[in-house]
């Protein structure tokens, strides 16, 4: 309603939101329910009712029963009618998306039939049924044709037939996630769209958490024959977005008259049913006003995605759950950093809300910090309120990790607890030495590999503990009141190699950094030292990953991740784009190396490099069942909730795939 109040106010005469906008497009299996179906019915009532509604042609998403099938529908009227339901043709299956769970699309093109309204709309409208199919509206001056999300992505998009039957305007209502890098493929969508059969096309999609991984980045568009004339935020705390612009159909006449193909190709097509509506999106008087002109779109780059993305979806996961801020076991390392810095840009991001004059912002933030008269106004203080770091330093720990992390905690503002863990360590090994008679050792003092494994995993565990205790307590310890969330920070990269021990302080209840590689996590960090002026980071960015789980030699660290893992980041990083993005087993990943590789590896090297990252990698699949819920950026992510569906119970040995590598490194 807030929407529709503002597009009015702009003038505008027709107003598009989002994909299933009124029950949100996160609710997953709530859609088997009838409640749900229900409870949006109840909804669109409203919204029929509703003055706001009246002299404005209205488009809203959400499901709707018909014969007994779900469909995902898009819900025009006006003036308490409805003019007409228009059901999803193409869903979205892939990566993120389950839509063929929930429901079925509709295969009958040009095709309508009647629906027959529930009584709770009936006595609103008036009417007993309206059309339910694939047609488009004639108003007055124009015609509309509606596409829904993924339809724009399909091969055989309806805006193609539709533009050649004549509709002028497509719409397309989205409920599209953020990539890292993705934003221009949508925009250069509609472009295109537009740009071959000339036109006006309009985008509105979600905006912010929806309760799960993902986080829907906004981007709604406006554009007229293959130019963008407005843009939308990517990334904003603002609940509510409205995208307007006035255009002159005549340009899009003009655009069509010239190409030839296209209107050869209009002669044949098979004509749309027309729902006639007795209203017009144009006044008579419309000479003297301005129409938008075309703009280049602004893209962020990939550390502005990763600043604002998670950020925004953080302030969204905190205000819900209604906790009082966020706990992060800071070690001093890039990866824990870079979640540290993501938290101190959400705070930027509400000060810079609170300070435009969002209301809403301002009472959530006051609802967090449990103070009403309180303003944010500069980012460190209110990080100091709502974010505690904790360096958790053990005998193996480095004097100067410590003091990367006390420094970082200092330039940011967080509350920054130390604390050391030896005491936990040995009682948890005293424990063991007690009832069993042995004593592990690290390596470097003769212990077995398993040995050396296990004492590091005590330490990585304890963290974790001590992290659940700390989030629960450390605000009662200051007279305030409320928990803390646990933040995660483990990386895309690390999660696909499984290195991380399962229920360390990886274990948490959300992760930022979870879907994001190493390479850019570095980029990121450089972007801080420029953008925030957080000179702690030039420290972390030349130090050396290390887990520093082992025991220091002459009190320096000997223990980094790459030697351990046994491969680099930036080698991790293809392996995850070939097994995910190019879905290469061992075989093809080997036989697609050999050429990018030629240069710097012998196909023997290859082939060795190839078989550890798998072995590995079916080891540690387990650990991906137990996986932090992480912000979804990278579409190489291995989570296995989702997004990445294996078995996580492998034959580790891939006997006849790397039978196969084998036999082509022994032809070359």
């Amino acid at each position: 309603l807030a929407g529709i109040d503002i597009a009015k106010s702009k003038g505008a005469r027709y107003r598009l939101g989002p994909e299933l906008e009124i029950c949100g497009y996160g609710c997953s299996d709530h859609y088997y329910e009838s409640d749900t179906l229900l409870h949006s019915f109840q909804v669109l009532a409203k919204l029929l009712e509703s003055p706001a509604t009246q002299d404005i042609i209205c488009d809203v998403g959400m499901p709707i029963l018909h014969r007994n099938v779900r469909y995902n529908c898009r819900v025009i009227f006006l003036n308490k009618k409805i003019l007409l339901i228009r059901p999803k043709i193409s869903l979205a299956n892939t990566g993120n998306y389950r839509e063929l769970r929930w429901f079925t699309p509709w295969n009958k093109a040009r095709h309508v039939e009647e629906y027959f309204l529930p009584r709770i709309i009936q006595e609103v409208t008036r009417q007993e049924t309206v059309p339910f199919g694939d047609a488009v509206l004639a108003t007055k001056d124009t015609c509309l044709g509606t596409e829904i999300c993924e339809e724009l992505w399909a091969p055989n998009s309806p805006h193609i037939e539709m533009g050649l039957d004549g509709v002028e305007i497509f719409t397309n209502s989205s409920g599209s996630h953020h990539v890292l890098r993705k934003a221009h493929t949508r925009v250069d969508l509609v472009n295109s769209a537009t740009a071959k059969n000339g036109g006006i096309y309009i985008l509105a999609n979600q905006k912010g958490c929806d309760g799960d991984r993902l986080y829907y980045d906004g981007c709604a568009m406006i554009s007229m024959n293959g130019e963008t004339v407005a843009q939308g935020s990517q990334f904003s705390l603002d609940d509510v977005e409205v995208l307007v612009a006035t255009l002159d159909l005549e340009d899009v006449r003009s655009y069509r008259a010239e190409i030839s193909s296209r209107n050869l190709a209009a002669s044949k097509v098979n004509p749309y049913p027309r729902i006639k509506v007795n209203f017009a999106l144009s006044c008579s008087d419309d000479v003297a006003v301005p129409t938008c002109m075309p703009i280049q779109w602004r893209h962020h780059s990939p550390e502005e995605e990763i600043s604002l993305g998670p950020a925004c979806w953080l302030w969204d996961y905190l205000r819900r759950s209604k906790q009082a801020g966020f706990l992060l076991p800071l070690s001093g390392g890039i990866d824990s950093s870079a979640t540290a810095c993501i938290v101190y840009s959400m705070c930027h991001q509400v000060c810079l809300a609170v300070k435009n004059g969002n209301t809403d912002v301002l009472a959530d933030a006051r609802k967090i910090v449990n103070d009403e008269t309180y303003v944010p106004e500069d980012p460190r203080e209110f990080c100091k309120r709502i974010f505690t770091t904790c360096y958790m330093a053990s005998e193996n720990s480095s004097q100067d990790t410590c003091n990367r992390a006390k420094l970082l905690a200092e330039q940011i503002g967080s509350y920054h607890i130390n604390l050391n863990i030896d005491v936990a360590v040995k009682a948890i090994v005293g424990i063991f030495s007690m009832v069993t008679g042995r004593t592990p050792h690290f390596s470097v003092y003769g212990g077995s590999s398993r040995e050396n494994l296990a004492l590091q995993n005590v330490q990585a565990r304890i963290r974790m503990v001590l992290a659940y205790l700390f989030a629960q307590l450390t605000l009662w310890t200051r007279g305030m009141p409320g928990g803390l969330l646990v933040l995660g920070s483990a990386n895309v990269d690390e999660s696909l190699r499984g290195y991380l021990t399962k229920y360390d302080c990886s274990s948490a209840d959300i992760n930022p950094i979870g879907g994001i590689s190493k390479t850019d996590l570095k980029n990121f960090i450089q972007y801080c030292i420029e953008n925030f002026q957080l000179t702690a980071l030039r420290s972390i960015m030349s130090a050396p990953p290390t887990a520093e789980l082992e025991p220091l030699v002459d009190g320096q660290v000997a223990q980094t991740d790459e030697a351990d893992m046994g491969m680099t980041y930036a080698e991790l990083s293809i392996y995850g784009k070939l097994r995910k993005i190019a879905k290469a087993g061992p075989y093809s990943m080997f036989c697609k190396l050999l050429n990018m590789w030629k240069e710097i590896c012998t196909p023997r090297e290859v082939a060795s490099k190839v078989k550890h990252f798998f072995r590995m990698y079916s080891v540690n699949r387990h650990k991906m069942t137990t996986l932090t819920p992480a912000y979804h950026a990278e579409n190489y992510s291995p989570d296995d909730n989702r997004f990445d569906l294996r078995p996580f119970l492998y034959n580790t040995t891939w006997s006849w795939q790397f039978r196969c590598i084998d036999k082509q490194v022994n032809a070359l």
